[in-house]
């Protein structure tokens, strides 16, 4: 059994961005576990496991520009199906 889905990942470029403040917001407003927010001021690696990858996407698009997204889903994936 998968309590989060979606694996959410993605990169965000930005201006001052900070990676304790990013993982402090998502541990306070969302559900989910596995994350990692990793870089420095300019550039963050975002991986996260979600049910509303939406709420994710939302969010890092306010900090700056978001790329590289991927969203798996992976109770799909464990029933051998493509994610």
């Amino acid at each position: 059994m998968i309590d989060y889905r979606y694996d959410t990942q993605l990169l965000i470029e930005g201006k001052d961005l900070d990676e304790d403040k990013i993982k402090e917001y998502f541990n306070t407003n969302f559900k989910g576990d596995c994350l990692l927010a990793c870089g420095d001021s300019d550039l963050i690696k975002i991986h996260f496991h979600t049910n509303e990858p939406w709420q994710v996407l939302e969010y890092c698009s306010s900090l700056g520009e978001i790329f590289d997204i991927v969203v798996e889903d992976m109770d799909r994936q464990a029933r051998g199906l493509q994610g």
